[in-house]
């Protein structure tokens, strides 16, 4: 995103918070008890500078409101019916967010009316006809050892809003936790709207869910650190098989539709990864500078080589399929399938002997249960996310950002999404740990020809 780009922070909220919040914190800074967070409390957006730039005064809209407990609550937590959603695909790290919304609303707040909604959106369509799950501590508390969602999950159903509302007016909820992605989080937007259409008194509350942490906006999604760690087990079987073969090649898919962070952090965590292929990066597969001559000069020098490729990779390379799934996202080739027959027609051509072993372990990640690192994070998030539902805030998701938990509006986050910077640090990094070329095109847009980089 630009420099100059500007964005409304403010958090909408539901009306004056007049209530003496349950839990008792203290406003004084060093009497060793926990602090309230206030609503004067905010971070700023920009933190890169140059020397002479002048900030501030900042206005309201152009500051980033902290987390937290406040001391005045707007829901009267006896009065309270909350429901819980998940949406989308599966993702590490979905029941602890759960459990620790459920703990915080029971332990905390003293809220005792819980709804699981069932099966993402399609859980409060009548069509359906899927009862809710009551939650409570005892539901909730071995959830976290397992991996998926207690609730189920879906695709679709987002866009037919005004039954949805509907159905949120009939089980008379007054917070709905909406735990998922970019088309997820859409969706609650267009609900959080449809509900103020009506005038209702209902707290939309998101809790960002995209294993490819591509929401701009959000440091880190949850789940992201757990599927690194799983993919980076994916890669290091792969280099086993390549290395114990001659010739040998391990290929391993990773997801990542249209941002590559899993990859990118895969092959800089590994240390065993020879080419990453991600969405932002384009390359040839043909010519000089394309990507299986390369594949030939490692493999000439190593005798076996690890390759690492997001899901999104290389679209342009195959036929497009012109159909979306039931979210409305773009259904992808099989870059995997593609590179690896690509591969095999190529040095068979050259009658050149080679071992590949095709791994795509995209699903054994996306239902493994969290990795301690995400577990903490999901905690926070929960907790983050009913502090902010009960101080009646909407329309928001709570999120990391500069390692300060945060409140972001929803019309501001799914605007864009988050992507790999070519020209970042992080994919300086990952060519650093590959030591494959910087671009592996055989023209680039200037007209100048790249010079393959010295293995």
């Amino acid at each position: 995103m630009r420099r100059d780009e500007e964005f409304d922070f403010t958090i909408e909220t539901l009306g004056p918070c007049k209530i003496p919040s349950p839990i008792h914190l203290s406003n004084v800074v060093g009497d060793r008890i926990a602090n309230y967070v206030t609503n004067e409390d905010f971070i700023r957006f920009r933190l890169e500078s140059k020397v002479g730039e002048q900030y501030g005064p900042f206005k309201r809209e152009q500051l980033i409101e902290k987390a937290g407990p406040r001391e005045k609550i707007f829901f009267n937590p006896s009065h309270v019916h909350a429901g819980i959603i998940t949406c989308g695909g599966l993702c590490p790290g979905l029941n602890d967010v759960i459990r620790s919304i459920v703990r915080c609303l029971w332990g905390r707040y003293g809220v005792k009316r819980i709804s699981g909604i069932r099966f993402g959106f399609k859980g409060l369509l009548p069509d359906y006809h899927f009862d809710v799950m009551p939650l409570n501590p005892t539901v909730v508390d071995a959830c976290h050892k397992t991996g998926g969602t207690i609730l189920g999950t879906s695709r679709g159903g987002g866009t037919r809003v005004v039954e949805i509302v509907d159905g949120i007016e009939r089980l008379n909820l007054n917070i709905l936790f909406v735990i998922g992605g970019d088309g997820t989080q859409k969706g609650a937007l267009e609900i959080a709207k449809e509900i103020e259409r009506r005038n209702l008194c209902i707290s939309v509350v998101g809790i960002p869910k995209t294993v490819d942490n591509d929401l701009s906006f959000i440091q880190k999604s949850f789940g992201f650190d757990t599927a690194v760690v799983k993919a980076s087990e994916a890669v290091a079987a792969a280099r086993m098989e390549a290395q114990s073969q001659i010739n040998g090649i391990g290929l391993v898919k990773l997801m990542g539709r249209e941002s590559g962070f899993i990859a990118t952090h895969t092959a800089i965590a590994s240390h065993e990864v020879d080419f990453v292929l991600i969405p932002e990066i384009p390359f040839d597969m043909q010519g000089e500078n394309g990507f299986l001559k390369h594949l030939e000069d490692r493999l000439a020098q190593s005798h076996y080589t690890v390759i690492v490729v997001a899901e999104g990779a290389g679209q342009d390379l195959m036929q497009s399929k012109n159909e979306t799934d039931d979210s409305g996202n773009k259904r992808l080739s099989d870059i995997g399938v593609f590179l690896k027959e690509q591969i095999d027609a190529y040095f068979k051509a050259k009658s050149i002997h080679i071992n590949l072993k095709y791994i795509d372990p995209s699903y054994q990640i996306r239902s493994a249960p969290a990795a301690p690192v995400d577990s903490i994070y999901c905690e926070r998030l929960g907790n983050n996310a009913v502090h902010a539902a009960m101080a009646g805030k909407t329309k928001l998701i709570v999120g990391l950002m500069y390692n300060k938990f945060v409140h972001l509006p929803i019309h501001v986050v799914v605007r864009s999404r988050n992507y790999v910077e070519p020209d970042g640090s992080l994919w300086r990094d990952a060519l650093d740990a590959t030591g494959q070329p910087t671009l592996m095109k055989n023209k680039i847009h200037e007209g100048r020809r790249e010079t393959p980089a010295a293995h």
